[in-house]
C-alpha cells in the first residue's frame, strides 16, 4: 500500500503538468491518508467541538478509520449538516460559521489534501490565501516589495463570497481536471448537505460554509479563473511602457540650477532647489506609462494602479462585470473602493497600506528616498484599543 506522501507527490507531478487526474476517488480507500489528517486535524482547539451530533475527536480509533472508509467505497457515507453558529466580524456584523462532525472534517481532509497536492501548483503566485508557504505575511511583502510607484489602489471586497459560490459553476471547473464522476459526486453532495441552525434543518443551495476544512481550497478554485483573468487579460490590458518620461518642468528647473551654480549665485540656487523638490522627476500624467498589480487573500484583493482615476473606474466597473459574468458573483460595492495612493490610505488583511511622499528625506546623493515607496502601517484604530487596555 502506497504511503500518502508518495500519493500526493505523484498527484503534484500531474497538477505541475496540468494533466488531467483520474481515478481518485479509490484513492479514498487508503487509510495512510486517513492517518495523516487525523495528525493534521487532532492538534487543533476545533477537534472538539462538536458538530450538528456529539462526535468530536475524542475515541478516535483505527476501527472509525475503517468504517469510515467501508462506508465511502461503497458509497454509503452521508454528510451530516453541519451546525451553524455566528460569531462578530470587526465591523461589529455576525458572520455565519459552519460546524461539520468529526467524521466529516477528517474524510474532508483527505479531500482536501488531495485537491490540494493538484492545484496548488496551478494558482496564481498572487494566490496568498490558505496555501503552503503563503500567508498575510507573502500578500503585504509582494505589495511593499513590488508596487513601488502605485498611484491608485483598488480595494476589492466580494459580497457574502461563501455564501454565493455557485455549486454549478464550481462543479464545472473542478469537472475540467477532475475525471472521476464518483469522486466530483461526493463533492456536490457534501455541498449540498445543508446546515442546523436553531435546531432546524436548511438547505443549502449556494456556498461553501465557513468552518469547513476543504471550504477554503475550494473558494481558492473557484477564484483561480478571476486571478488567471486578471494576469493574462486585465493586467496587460493597463500595462504599457518601460519607463515615464521626464516632467519638463522638473527639467527647466535643473537648466536654470545647472546656470546658476555656474555663475556663483548659490543663494538663489538654493531656493531653485528647494522648489524643485516639491515636483516629481518624472511626468505622473504620463499617457505612454501605465503599471498595475494584483493580489488576494481568500475573498479580499488588493490593485495598485499607477494611471489615472478614471482609468480605476473603468478597472472597476470591468472586474464587476467579469466577475457577475463569468463566476456569478458581486462585487461588495460599500468595501470596494479606490483610495489616492500618497493621499489616503488603503486597507488590507488588517493594515493601511499608502505610497510615500515626503520633500525632504533624502540620501547621500540628495535624492528623495520615500516618494513612491509602498508602506505598511498598523491603523490607528488598532493602536487605540492596544492603548486602551
Amino acid at each position: 500500500m502506497r504511503t500518502a506522501e508518495t500519493i500526493l507527490a505523484i498527484i503534484r507531478v500531474y497538477g505541475t503538468r496540468g494533466l488531467p487526474l483520474e481515478r481518485v476517488y479509490p484513492l479514498l480507500y487508503n487509510p495512510n491518508l486517513y492517518l495523516r489528517a487525523y495528525a493534521r486535524l487532532y492538534p487543533n482547539k476545533g477537534a472538539m467541538t462538536k458538530g450538528s451530533t456529539d462526535e468530536t475527536v475524542d475515541g478516535m480509533s483505527l476501527v472509525k478509520i475503517d468504517k469510515l472508509i467501508d462506508d465511502v467505497r461503497y458509497e454509503r457515507h452521508r454528510w451530516t449538516p453541519v451546525r451553524r453558529v455566528h460569531i462578530p466580524k470587526p465591523n461589529g456584523k455576525m458572520r455565519p460559521l459552519g460546524l461539520p462532525t468529526w467524521s466529516d472534517k477528517l474524510l474532508q481532509e483527505v479531500m482536501r489534501s488531495i485537491l490540494e497536492a493538484y492545484y496548488d501548483a496551478q494558482f496564481s503566485e498572487h494566490s496568498h490565501g490558505f496555501r503552503p508557504k503563503h500567508g498575510c505575511h507573502t500578500a503585504l511583502q509582494e505589495i511593499q516589495q513590488t508596487w513601488k510607484g502605485t498611484r491608485w489602489f483598488i480595494e476589492g471586497d466580494i459580497a457574502k463570497y461563501f455564501d454565493t459560490i455557485n455549486h454549478e459553476k464550481l462543479l464545472e471547473i473542478l469537472s475540467e481536471n477532475i475525471r472521476d464522476e464518483r469522486f466530483l459526486r461526493l463533492i456536490r453532495e457534501l455541498l449540498a448537505a445543508g446546515y442546523m441552525e436553531d435546531w432546524k434543518f436548511k438547505l443549502t443551495l449556494s456556498g461553501a460554509p465557513q468552518g469547513g476544512v476543504i471550504s477554503p481550497l475550494l473558494s481558492n478554485i473557484y477564484l483561480n479563473k478571476f486571478d488567471h483573468w486578471v494576469e493574462e487579460t486585465l493586467i496587460p490590458a493597463y500595462t504599457r511602457g518601460t519607463k515615464r518620461r521626464d516632467n519638463p518642468a522638473y527639467n527647466r528647473i535643473c537648466s536654470r540650477l545647472y546656470r546658476l551654480r555656474r555663475n556663483g549665485q548659490m543663494k538663489e540656487a538654493k531656493k531653485l532647489l528647494q522648489q524643485r523638490r516639491k515636483l516629481p522627476s518624472i511626468d505622473p500624467n504620463d499617457e505612454g506609462y501605465r503599471r498595475l498589480h494584483y493580489t488576494r487573500y481568500a475573498d479580499d484583493f488588493l490593485l495598485g494602479y499607477t494611471g489615472t482615476k478614471e482609468e480605476a473606474e473603468e478597472i472597476k466597473r470591468t472586474i464587476k462585470e467579469w466577475l457577475r459574468d463569468n463566476l456569478k458573483l458581486d462585487l461588495s460595492d460599500e468595501k470596494t473602493l479606490i483610495t489616492h495612493a500618497t493621499i489616503q490610505k488603503a486597507r488590507f488583511l488588517g493594515d493601511d497600506i499608502a505610497g510615500g511622499y515626503t520633500e525632504d528625506k533624502l540620501d547621500a546623493y540628495k535624492r528623495r528616498t520615500i516618494n513612491g515607496v509602498i508602506g505598511l502601517f498598523v491603523p490607528a484604530s488598532v493602536v487605540e484599543a492596544k492603548s486602551s487596555r
